[in-house]
């Protein structure tokens, strides 16, 4: 098993061939091989004896940890800002509001609820377990190991990890070896600030990876495209080991007419162009009333000149993609569409990784555009007659990670909510969803399984624990569970472990 390089290149395990026509590794390639075999390996059996220590365990030390890791991402803004824009030349503004600032809200978070969400949790009880106590208890899973994204690679890394400390686990790193500034950044921080034995950093590209994969972690969280997903899960499912998959998919946009274009289009230019489209849930493709389609795509023209100026490309608020092998993916769906269909942007700068903000109109579920998930700067337009009808071309796409309706009718926004699936929802706006820590934010179906943020991190990764505890009196009340059994003793114990519906009586009628 072996992650496919995201470069496109072929990585040393399948490279590195002696002799072609044999099939034989060269001797230096299985000495590299051996080498990130035996780091893997005892990286996860130092990291499990740290857990196995119990220092976890101990609610004050995870504070601790969480102060630690707030305070490594107060001194440290300007390294991750830098870090950014050496990857992805992003604004300093995006990465400050969609990475920085929502890390240090979740830390915050964690250390102010952490006593009341480890607290068990005390269920109602039946007629024989009133003397006893029962409740459950959030247990931590083990050694997780989390794997962060290239598009986002400060938040989708360090967000999981408040969520793992929090709920008592240790944790391995693995940032993208895609942002390597931003990997850099992470790789040297960490272990000045957190408990280097439960919290270390793994660095490589994909042979480490798939090494480290091979290797048994009690739970992976993983945040990137579906084709690694299934490698992770497959990996996973060697061991057993739970999974939470973000991944991703193409998030459809829904305006009805009721709606007022131009807030629309600035609402989801924003969505869609921040990043440079590089964000798993960018509004992917939109669905119009035929009624205001000329004037939202009017407005999505007035929106981009307005941010970025006749010349795009000379916007200092424009973020590049991460690599050639993304540029030379999304030029090839510009180059197979038809140019009348861009009503504006289209423009491509191969040595600066430059795509302008672009949006196709009179697109079809057969157009290239609509193939597979943008990540990018296009946005395709499609003309739909009503709610029935954007319903239906929801529902022939497969499960997205969010789903975005605009709709001063909220009997329409009910109508798409109750017949459509989604990861996640913003009604009226894009993305904000996804930064409320409040919210669970995960995939559905082949968008992802799991989610976090919040309690819902912590519940992530731990695991309910049930407990059921008596005392040694009382012998004489259970002793007719006890053989022989008799038709009494029967009637009886079905009274104590029995709980009957509301209204029971009128069900045996």
């Amino acid at each position: 098993m072996r992650i496919e390089e995201y470069e496109g290149k072929p990585s040393l395990c399948c490279c590195a061939i002696n002799r072609e026509s044999s099939g034989i590794l060269c001797q230096k390639t299985i000495t590299i091989i051996n080498l990130i075999m035996s780091r893997a390996e005892e990286l996860v059996a130092k990291t499990r004896a740290a857990f196995e220590s119990g220092r976890t365990k101990d609610i004050q030390w995870r504070i601790a940890q969480l102060k630690q890791l707030y305070k490594m991402v107060c001194d440290h803004e300007s390294a991750f800002v830098e870090a950014e824009q050496k990857d992805l030349r992003k604004p300093p503004f995006e990465t400050v509001m969609t990475e920085v600032a929502i890390i240090r809200s979740e830390i915050a978070h964690a250390i102010n609820n952490l006593k009341d969400w480890t607290k068990p949790n005390h269920p109602s009880r039946t007629m024989l377990q009133a003397v006893a106590s029962v409740y459950v208890k959030p247990e931590p899973y083990g050694v997780a190991l989390i794997i962060g994204p290239w598009n986002y690679p400060t938040n989708p890394i360090l967000n999981p990890l408040v969520a793992a400390i929090a709920a008592g686990n240790c944790a391995i790193l693995k940032a993208s070896e895609v942002a390597a500034h931003t990997a850099d950044v992470i790789a040297r921080l960490i272990p000045q600030y957190l408990d280097p034995e439960c919290y270390p950093v793994y660095r490589g590209g994909v042979p480490e990876t798939t090494e480290l994969l091979k290797e048994r972690f009690d739970f992976i969280f993983f945040t990137g495209n579906k084709t690694v997903g299934k490698i992770v899960m497959k990996a996973a499912a060697e061991h057993l080991t739970p999974v939470a998959l973000e991944l991703g998919g193409k998030s459809p946009v829904y305006i009805h007419k009721s709606s007022d274009p131009k807030i629309a289009a600035a609402r989801i230019s924003w969505g869609k162009w921040m990043n440079l489209g590089q964000t798993c849930v960018a509004p992917d493709y939109v669905l119009c009333d035929t009624e205001i389609k000329r004037d939202f795509i009017e407005a999505m023209k007035e929106v981009a000149t307005k941010w970025y100026g006749e010349n795009p490309q000379k916007s200092s608020d424009l973020t590049r993609l991460v690599n050639e092998r993304q540029f030379n993916r999304l030029k090839g769906v510009l180059d197979q569409t038809p140019k009348e269909k861009i009503v504006f942007g289209g423009d491509t700068d191969a040595e600066d990784k430059y795509i302008a903000p672009t949006v196709i109109d009179e697109c079809s579920l057969d157009d290239p555009a609509m193939a597979d998930e943008i990540f990018g700067p296009i946005l395709p337009v499609m003309a739909v007659n009503g709610k029935e009808d954007a319903v239906q071309t929801i529902l022939k796409m497969e499960k997205p990670l969010a789903l975005y309706v605009f709709s001063k009718d909220q009997q329409v926004v009910e109508y798409v909510l109750s017949n459509t699936s989604s990861g996640g929802v913003t009604v009226n706006d894009t993305i904000l969803h996804m930064s409320n820590t409040n919210l669970p934010f995960g995939g559905v179906g082949p968008s992802g399984c799991g989610n976090y943020h919040g309690k819902f991190g912590f519940d992530t990764f731990s695991y309910q624990r049930g407990v059921y505890a008596r005392s040694q009196n009382m012998e004489a009340l259970f002793a007719s569970r006890y053989p022989p059994y008799t038709e009494k003793n029967l009637k009886m114990n079905k009274y104590l472990v029995e709980e009957k519906p509301a209204g029971a009586g009128c069900i045996l009628q």
